[in-house]
């Protein structure tokens, strides 16, 4: 489909570049009141993360939302999930994110919910899009929106999130690090697990405007790990700057990723018959979890990159349980969208189940060599459709023939182009991976 403003996730770019601006943020307001507000007492939540811009965007958003007629909710700041959640418990029309995930302080997006807590169909995005090339009006002064502030959202999305263990499952005993970012989790993620009975030591939970994902959270990984290893704890669980994604490591400082931590979600839902179908993984997903899952019996479907096309097959086929190893986990039997300290609870509370260590409960999935290297893409050059790109591909996947695979793809987020070799031999892997790096870095600079 042919978008003219939507990404693959919303909307997204630099601070004051191009759509990131308040004069586009106040008319997708208006536009997104236009579409929600076709009822009368509509209303929509807007929350965000921790980056300074947040306010600008926030007040232009209420504003345009307001000119339409449209009453707002204010959340404050809110993980992602945490805003799909009440989004739907509220019985809001729409929900309003405001933040640009992994990415650094300067960038920033925008990304909605429905009234039921899933991200928009694709034909409900249309249809703001088109809103936005119209000429933009003001309701009556009667009819204009209010906002108003939602002071408990985050008791209450912090119930939720508890709520997703079994009751009789505690986390005592359990030391626990949680990174949270710098970001949106920062005033959450630590009573979730405190509540529950864990003891918690929080790291990027101080936010200052600026510091969202800088050197921590899931991205940044090695903070984490000292932390857990010169605290002594159990075991360490990282969020990325809105929430939505989970890295997770063990007592000696190695990471669990989002495969692994399929992995173990997989195998104690078909331990104990919650496991409807089969995983839905990725392109990215490595062979090793594929060959794990098989020895549970589970099978594994991948889809391309991105959390939508992970819950278009779940929902389709009628499952429950998705992800990316990047960490971004669904689990449908839980919770509408991704959730990343949803997504830790149902590894602690297998963890306390089942006696093991972290490192234990995911020692079957034994990894295939993997590189990926991202090279920036400028000037408009289209590496992928280059003839010398694809020659090199089919060269590498020559090399590698039946042991293993290449993956060439756009980011969907940033001007990034993907490439990743998968096989059997680590040194084979790396030599091919950085070779066709080098050639897409002189596809780049030939222009």
């Amino acid at each position: 489909m042919n978008r003219k403003y939507f990404g693959t996730d919303g909307i997204r770019g630099r601070v004051g570049e191009g759509k990131i601006t308040p004069e586009f943020l106040l008319k997708l307001g208006w536009a997104t009141g236009r579409v929600f507000g076709k009822q009368a007492g509509s209303r929509v939540l807007i929350g965000k993360d921790t980056r300074i811009s947040g306010y600008m965007l926030e007040s232009a958003l209420e504003a345009g939302l307001a000119a339409a007629g449209v009453d707002i909710h204010l959340l404050g700041p809110m993980p992602t999930p945490g805003i799909a959640y009440l989004t739907r418990t509220l019985r809001a029309q729409a929900g309003i994110v405001i933040s640009a995930s992994h990415n650094p302080h300067y960038d920033n997006g925008i990304k909605f919910f429905s009234g039921t807590g899933k991200k928009l169909p694709d034909e409900v995005e249309l249809e703001i899009e088109r809103a936005l090339d119209q000429e933009m009006t003001t309701v009556e002064s009667e009819q204009l929106g209010k906002a108003f502030r939602v002071n408990d959202a985050a008791g209450r999305y912090i119930e939720f999130c508890k709520g997703t263990t079994p009751w009789e499952i505690g986390f005592h005993g359990l030391k626990v690090v949680v990174d949270c970012a710098n970001g949106a989790t920062y005033h959450i993620a630590p009573h979730v697990f405190e509540e529950l009975g864990a003891e918690v030591i929080a790291i990027g939970d101080q936010p200052d405007g600026l510091n969202i994902n800088a050197g921590v959270g899931s991205t940044h990984i090695d903070n984490l790990q000292r932390e857990v290893v010169a605290q002594g704890a159990d075991l360490g669980v990282a969020l990325d700057g809105d929430g939505d994604r989970l890295i997770m490591v063990d007592a000696e400082g190695k990471v669990v990723d989002g495969d692994d931590i399929l992995y173990i979600i997989a195998s104690a839902r078909q331990a104990n018959g919650g496991l409807i179908g089969s995983v839905v993984g990725t392109v990215m997903t490595n062979l090793g979890l594929e060959h794990a899952l098989a020895g549970l019996g589970v099978g594994l479907e991948r889809v391309q990159v991105g959390d939508r096309c992970i819950m278009e097959r779940l929902e389709q086929k009628g499952w429950v349980l998705g992800g990316e190893p990047s960490g971004h986990i669904i689990c449908l039997d839980r919770t509408t969208t991704g959730d990343g300290i949803v997504s830790a609870l149902q590894v602690l509370s297998e963890v306390v189940r089942s006696g093991k260590s972290l490192g234990e409960l995911c020692a079957a999935v034994v990894k295939y060599p993997q590189e990926l290297i991202n090279v920036r893409l400028e000037n408009g050059v289209d590496v992928m459709a280059s003839p010398v790109m694809q020659e090199a591909v089919r060269d590498a996947e020559s090399e590698l023939s039946d042991q293993g695979r290449v993956l060439l793809r756009p980011s969907g987020t940033e001007p990034l182009i993907r490439v990743m070799v998968e096989g059997s031999d680590q040194a084979q892997v790396r030599d091919l991976s950085e070779r066709l790096a080098d050639v897409a870095r002189e596809l780049v600079a030939a222009g």
